[in-house]
């Protein structure tokens, strides 16, 4: 049963169960995806039993993360490729400015082949680059030029391409084995203009960070505004929610954990939520404390209700509600990202053993389900 999440009222709480009551398999038309994210920040050895054991309690996608100063993820995804057989591998997400595109273009080559078709590419502008004095400034360019270059190189047409940051010889085609000369990109942004650009060209536009329903039907406006402009049918790419998941039956202590797991990336993307109006003093309270590394005490600053729309924390049944708004909202995916729980395994139990079949008895269908 979808128990009434923190906070809510009883009277919205009344309102939000008639709302699933009457609702719930009316929406899922389609199938929805489960995912996971991984941050690199485990011991190597500890990600092919993880990933194993998430096909095996019937996630769809798990994907790993770029950013700055974790472990590289084609690294990772290739050690949970020799692990499955079924779920979906990407990068979540490439950034343009640490690795040049025709390395990104190697990597993913090799994932799509160890992996036997089951990998994705994911591209985003990137955060903390300041830390290595890069200029940043044309994200957009930097963007395009890697996924056409990538796109380019895979499909062996050696047209060279010429572009704004990157460029290539004509002639320049790869050495590798290509298995599929196209790849289906992810863009992650909360920007308009990169999610108008994921529109036109990506498969799937994923807001990083996010567990707010209301954001879903607002990224998914300015995607579809790249999707007119270049001819693509309306609403045909994905939305896709990822955030930081703490699950445990102690609601106060995964709480408590998600609050420091999510300081950082809090104090970088709360002011890109259109919807919500963050306090400056508190991201500056936080920015002191981040900078010293005081990251318990960063996390213990954010308000409950802020939690709640940047992570997905809490009991089974808190989560598992919490989900079922996201995907009731318009998104095709969420992905539970790290740390999972109070350990990796014990958060990728609850998720696999508790919270997705709360959704499947709802109605809720994931891809790995339909097709099996």
């Amino acid at each position: 049963m979808l128990s009434r999440p923190r906070g809510r009222t009883v009277d919205e709480d009344r309102s939000h169960r008639h709302r699933h009551h009457e609702d719930i398999g009316s929406h899922v038309s389609e199938t929805i995806q489960f995912g996971v994210g991984f941050g690199g920040t485990l011991a190597p050895a500890a990600y092919p039993a993880l990933a194993a054991r998430l096909e095996e309690l019937g996630f769809d996608v798990a994907t790993v993360f770029g950013d700055l100063m974790m472990q590289p993820p084609a690294m990772v995804l290739a050690s949970m490729a020799e692990a499955t057989s079924r779920i979906q591998l990407g990068v979540g997400c490439y950034t343009p400015w640490t690795l040049h595109p025709v390395e990104v273009a190697g990597q993913l080559a090799y994932i799509d082949h160890l992996s036997q078709g089951r990998a994705f590419m994911g591209i985003v502008r990137g955060a903390w680059l300041d830390q290595l004095h890069l200029d940043t400034s044309h994200s957009l360019a930097a963007v395009t030029d890697t996924v056409a270059i990538v796109r380019q190189l895979l499909s062996g047409s050696g047209e060279g391409y010429q572009g704004r940051v990157y460029s290539v010889n004509a002639g320049t085609t790869p050495f590798y084995p290509v298995l599929r000369e196209s790849i289906p990109l992810m863009v992650g942004t909360w920007s308009p203009r990169l999610a108008e650009y994921a529109g036109a060209h990506a498969d799937q536009v994923q807001v990083g960070g996010c567990a707010n329903p209301a954001m879903a039907p607002i990224v998914k406006e300015f995607a579809a505004v790249g999707e007119h402009a270049a001819g693509r049918p309306p609403g045909g790419v994905d939305i896709v929610l990822t955030a930081v998941t703490v699950v445990d039956e102690d609601g106060d202590a995964a709480r408590a954990r998600a609050r420091t797991e999510v300081a950082l990336p809090f104090q970088v993307i709360a002011g890109l939520d259109r919807t919500l109006d963050v306090d400056p003093d508190l991201l500056n309270r936080m920015d002191v404390l981040l900078r010293a590394h005081r990251y318990e005490e960063a996390g213990r600053l954010i308000p409950d209700d802020l939690l709640d729309k940047f992570t997905f924390t809490g009991t089974p049944d808190e989560v598992a509600e919490h989900a079922a708004a996201v995907y009731d909202a318009g998104a095709k995916r969420i992905e539970f990202d790290t740390p999972f729980g109070l350990t990796p395994e014990s958060g990728v139990d609850l998720l696999g053993n508790r919270v997705l079949p709360i959704l499947r008895s709802a109605g809720y269908r994931s891809e790995a389900l339909a097709s099996a």
